[in-house]
């Protein structure tokens, strides 16, 4: 049973050997006191979350995956860099506390943060909130969005984060990569864009702090009020072409409500959801541009590397190493992104 804080009693797979854990908490975590208990989170698919808990004090923990994984997969070591660097700047992330790269202490390597309370936004609709309410949401995700990519990579020690060159170029190498490795049929969209993304690449904009998966249930929000509190889950975090996180973030407004992020016929003044060209322009002033190009490719391009993620989870279910009880339906929508993926490939000319 899910609890309110979004927590699940620990299965037996993914059990953590508390003894040990506890023993690296005291050696490496500035406080810490046991006796130690936890839960883990439900959601994500990824990289395993728990809430531990003292009488004292509640942290946050993140390992890669026990078992087999694809290389370079699962970076928690590239989220605590990318977060250590950030949190003295004072842009919202948990504080990190600890790293630990031995897998011999839980069986994998894992970090520990702060946990930041509350609230995740799961509903990009958010039927509780009033219009205005929504409105200013959905400005402090962007500005928050902004903010990020204001900041000088070198200035916080983030200078060789990400490979030099077109950023969409190595990324959409790495990501039929990933694909292949993780492929267990043939897919004709995914195909195309194999051969047609390399061949229209466009020209790189800026360089900057790319988060690589930012939309609003990755955020936290104060309990009351739209302040960002926390921005999470920053595995695929890089150096590289801001457009593609705000690209990544405007597919919620071309995609149907699910529940979930999307927003597609739900913006306006009745909702209090802005616009795309909304967002657009709010983005542009907050961070110097004269606007953005036409995003069809761009839009393509994200489904693209998402059909990969999700190729990824249906290998690691297949292999028996994915982490979440919804995986199973996650892996199930690959084949809706691959096409969706190829349909905006063809808005931009393919």
């Amino acid at each position: 049973m899910t609890a309110d804080d979004g927590t699940v009693p620990v299965a037996a797979k993914d059990r953590l050997d508390l003894a040990r854990l506890g023993e690296w908490m005291a050696a490496h975590v500035d406080g810490y006191a046991g006796a130690l208990s936890y839960r883990r989170f439900a959601g994500g698919q990824s990289n395993p979350t728990y809430l531990l808990e003292t009488p004292a004090a509640a942290y946050v923990l993140r390992r890669k995956p026990f078992g087999p994984i694809l290389p370079s997969a699962h970076a928690v070591e590239r989220e605590y860099r990318v977060i250590a660097a950030l949190h003295p700047t004072g842009f919202p992330v948990p504080q990190p506390l600890g790293l630990c790269e031995d897998d011999g202490v839980i069986g994998a390597p894992f970090y520990v943060m702060e946990r930041v309370a509350g609230r995740t936004i799961w509903d990009g609709s958010m039927p509780e909130l009033a219009p205005e309410q929504r409105r200013a949401h959905y400005h402090a995700l962007v500005d928050t969005l902004a903010a990020l990519h204001r900041i000088d990579p070198e200035a916080v020690g983030l200078g060789g984060y990400g490979r030099p060159g077109n950023y969409f170029e190595r990324q959409v190498a790495r990501w039929t990569k990933q694909y292949r490795a993780s492929e267990t049929e043939r897919m004709e969209p995914v195909e195309r864009l194999i051969d047609w993304l390399p061949r229209t690449l466009p020209p790189q904009t800026a360089t900057g702090i790319v988060h690589g998966d930012y939309r609003i249930d990755n955020l936290i929000y104060a309990a009351q009020g739209p302040q960002v509190l926390a921005v999470l889950d920053w595995e695929l975090s890089t150096l590289g072409d801001p457009l593609a996180d705000f690209s990544y973030l405007m597919m919620n407004w071309v995609t149907a409500p699910e529940g979930r992020s999307g927003v597609l016929g739900l913006t306006g003044p009745k909702t209090g959801i802005p616009t795309l060209d909304e967002m657009v322009e709010r983005y542009c002033a907050a961070t110097g541009r004269a606007g953005v190009p036409q995003l069809d490719w761009y839009f393509a391009y994200n489904l693209f590397r998402l059909t990969g993620i999700v190729q990824g989870i249906k290998r690691r279910i297949i292999d028996g190493t994915a982490s979440s009880a919804q995986a199973e339906a996650t892996a199930a929508r690959v084949y809706g992104l691959a096409e969706a993926a190829w349909t905006f490939a063809e808005r931009a000319g393919a």
